[in-house]
């Protein structure tokens, strides 16, 4: 009975050993996939090309992006991912994108500084008013012992007047002048008759007579000093003097 008690342990011991080894001999179970990695951050750039200008000019923005599904620019607004835009801005601009995705968000900026253009350049400075009188204004010659203006000196006295009307605030002075013949009072009288006569054919072509004062010199101030009929002519005359 003993011996029969026995057999029935062993057999459970070794039925018990069987099953242990069958279930040591099941697979185990594979470890659980890695989770799918972090989406890819963004990545922005913005440049201003010029970035330097005057008010009125204009620069061109250029941008790019990855991995961004929201790309927009303070002032201008959504973009493309990639691009470029000319703008004029009034004053100086720090330029701010913005790009977004499902990696977070990225970020650029560029500035633009606009200067007040210089002040155009003055105006070249053109001949004075008493360059284009000694330019334009011409003295009146008269014969020997005469105060007459002659026909030939019309041409003269027409494009004095024309000046004259054409610059209302200038005020002349006429000297007469005498060559070296003749005594001192005499050639006072005569060169103060061409002075008068010379004032009379300018205010006759529409010169104001209150604009014109005369003075005789007679032969005391000569322009030319030699004695010969070409120096005596150069001083018989009438010499228009522009007032300051």
């Amino acid at each position: 009975m003993k011996q029969k008690r026995l057999k029935w342990i062993m057999l459970i011991f070794a039925l018990g050993g069987i099953m242990m080894l069958g279930a040591s001999k099941k697979k185990v179970a594979p470890p659980p996939p890695p989770p799918p990695p972090p989406p890819a951050a963004p990545t922005a750039s913005l440049t201003a090309n010029p970035d330097s200008i005057e008010k009125g000019q204009s620069t061109t923005l250029t941008w790019a992006t990855t991995n961004a599904t929201d790309v927009s620019i303070d002032g201008i607004g959504a973009v493309q991912a990639s691009g470029s835009q000319q703008l004029t801005p009034t004053e100086s601009t720090t330029y701010h994108l913005a790009a977004k995705g499902a990696g977070g968000t990225q970020e650029a900026t560029a500035r633009v500084t606009v200067t007040e253009a210089p002040p155009p350049p003055p105006p070249a400075a053109g001949p004075s008013e008493e360059e284009l009188f000694s330019e334009s204004v011409k003295d009146v010659y008269f014969d020997y012992d005469k105060y007459d203006v002659r026909a030939t000196e019309q041409a003269a006295v027409q494009g004095d007047v024309a000046f004259l009307q054409q610059h209302a605030g200038v005020h002349i002075t006429i000297e007469g002048h005498c060559d070296s013949r003749g005594s001192t009072e005499y050639n006072l009288a005569l060169g103060d008759n061409r002075a008068s006569a010379v004032k009379n054919a300018l205010v006759q072509g529409g010169v104001a007579a209150d604009r014109i004062r005369t003075i005789s010199y007679g032969k005391e101030r000569p322009f030319c000093r030699d004695e010969n009929e070409q120096c005596w002519q150069q001083n018989r005359r009438g010499h228009l003097v522009y007032e300051k």
